[in-house]
């Protein structure tokens, strides 16, 4: 798919001045030169041109917004000077893949005030003596070259700024949320182990309250029998007197038998 082409779909019946990013890997350039892309596109911040065949840069409209540039896997070897003109905001430059081989082929880029970010890897220039030393020397305005800054500190994501601790922040948050979960079902299952061992315990002494009433009613049983053994002693003791009365009552009836038959 030519270049042209690519152009009409990637815009998606939006008007140019709608879009912001633009990626035209892979399509293929008339002559080695950027077509169907105008400065109306006037809010593009990014552009991506990976392998396109492109020998030159010269046809680049003007886009006053753009800061991110990707060039990389094409055959450019100079004019790098209609950057700096038609580009005058760019911080991020891929060049990767190119045919660049001198450090002056790079000198146009000292006009890109804003540049912060340029990668020339497989390129015939990271060969030389010296290299990083050479580019930063000359572009003082960079931060990173090839993805590592002047002390070989790598570089971070899109803008060069470390700011991954954020992640690692709402990892840790979410972490002691588990661990609070985890405790508070901890706890709760603890609240119910307790309130099981209560029920148990009160049925414990519900138990032992009604042995203790068995033990009573037993005892009121015996009580009762010595009552009964009591009354038994007493009727007993009444049958003995009445016979004692009894055995006097027929002695004192044979003494006046006696009584009469002596007066006889």
């Amino acid at each position: 798919m030519d270049m042209k082409k690519r152009i009409h779909l990637e815009l998606r019946n939006r008007t140019p001045s709608d879009v912001r990013e633009l990626v035209l890997d892979n399509c293929r350039s008339n002559e080695g030169k950027i077509e169907g892309l105008t400065a109306e596109f006037v809010n593009l911040e990014f552009l991506s041109l990976i392998n396109v065949g492109l020998l030159s840069v010269s046809n680049l409209p003007k886009l006053g917004k753009l800061k991110k540039l990707e060039l990389s896997d094409n055959r450019i070897s100079g004019g790098l000077d209609v950057l700096a003109e038609k580009l005058p905001n760019l911080t991020h430059l891929n060049l990767s893949g190119n045919k660049l081989k001198d450090i002056s082929t790079l000198e146009p880029l000292k006009k890109l005030d804003h540049l912060k970010s340029l990668d020339l890897f497989n390129c015939e220039v990271t060969n030389l003596n010296d290299y990083r030393e050479s580019v930063f020397k000359l572009l003082p305005q960079l931060t990173y070259l090839d993805g590592y800054d002047m002390d070989d500190r790598e570089a971070s994501d899109s803008d060069g700024e470390a700011d991954g601790d954020g992640v690692d922040d709402d990892d840790d948050e979410e972490g002691e949320e588990e661990e609070d979960e985890d405790g508070e079902d901890f706890d709760e299952e603890e609240d119910e182990d307790d309130d099981e061992d209560e029920v148990e315990g009160e049925e414990d002494d519900e138990d032992g309250s009604g042995e203790d009433e068995e033990e009573d009613f037993g005892q009121d049983g015996e009580v009762e029998d010595d009552e009964d053994d009591d009354d038994d002693d007493d009727d007993d003791e009444e049958e003995e007197q009445g016979g004692k009365g009894e055995k006097r009552k027929r002695e004192a009836e044979d003494e006046d038998d006696d009584d009469e038959e002596e007066d006889d």
